[in-house]
C-alpha cells in the first residue's frame, strides 16, 4: 500500500499565489507619481512660464468698451478657456473701479462670467497664470482670446487689492 501525504493547503496554495501577486503588484504602482495635468506638472508649469505674462490697468473710454464686449462674450471664452492647451502670451489687465455701465453688464452675464471663472479653475495654465499673481477667481470679470494664442484676462480692482474679493457695485 501506497499512501501519499498531501499537505491540505497545497490546494489552496495554488489559488491564492496569483491572488498575493496580483495585491503586491497592484501596491508596488501606488509608489509611482501620477502625472495628471496639475499645478505641479512639469508641462502645465511650462506652458505658462514659458509664456510671456503682462499686467496692465485700464485707462481709457475705449478700454471700458473692450471689457464690457469681453464681459459679453464671456460663454464663448468659457469654451475657448477649457480647450486651450498653449498660450504664447497673457496679459491680465485691472479694472480698478467699475462703474454703472460694467455693472449692469456684469448682472446681464453673471452666469457666463461664472462659467468663464470655472473654466479657468480647471485650466492648469491658466489657473497658475492668476494664482502665481494672487488673483481671487471671483474678481475675474471677462477673458478676450486674440490672435494666435494671446489671451487678456481682466480682473476687478488693482495688483495691490486682487487678493481681496472686490465687491460689484449694485445696478441703479
Amino acid at each position: 500500500m501506497n499512501f501519499s501525504m498531501v499537505h491540505p493547503l497545497s490546494a489552496i496554495g495554488r489559488q491564492i499565489v496569483p491572488i498575493i501577486a496580483l495585491a503586491l503588484i497592484v501596491q508596488s504602482l501606488g509608489r509611482f507619481p501620477v502625472n495628471a495635468q496639475g499645478l505641479e506638472s512639469e508641462g502645465a508649469i511650462d506652458a505658462i512660464v514659458g509664456s510671456d505674462v503682462k499686467t496692465d490697468e485700464v485707462s481709457k473710454d475705449s478700454d471700458i468698451d473692450r471689457v464690457a464686449e469681453a464681459i459679453a462674450n464671456s460663454h464663448q471664452s468659457a469654451e475657448l478657456a477649457r480647450k486651450a492647451y498653449n498660450i504664447d502670451s497673457l496679459e491680465i489687465v485691472f479694472v480698478p473701479e467699475i462703474d454703472e455701465k460694467l455693472a449692469k453688464v456684469l448682472e446681464e452675464n453673471q452666469t457666463d462670467v461664472t462659467l468663464l471663472r470655472e473654466s479657468i479653475e480647471g485650466s492648469a495654465i491658466f489657473y497658475h497664470a492668476i494664482d502665481s499673481r494672487s488673483i481671487m477667481l471671483t474678481n475675474i470679470i471677462a477673458a478676450e482670446f486674440g490672435d494666435g494664442s494671446a489671451v487678456t484676462i481682466f480682473v476687478k480692482g488693482t495688483s495691490d487689492t486682487a487678493d481681496r474679493n472686490i465687491e460689484t457695485p449694485p445696478v441703479q
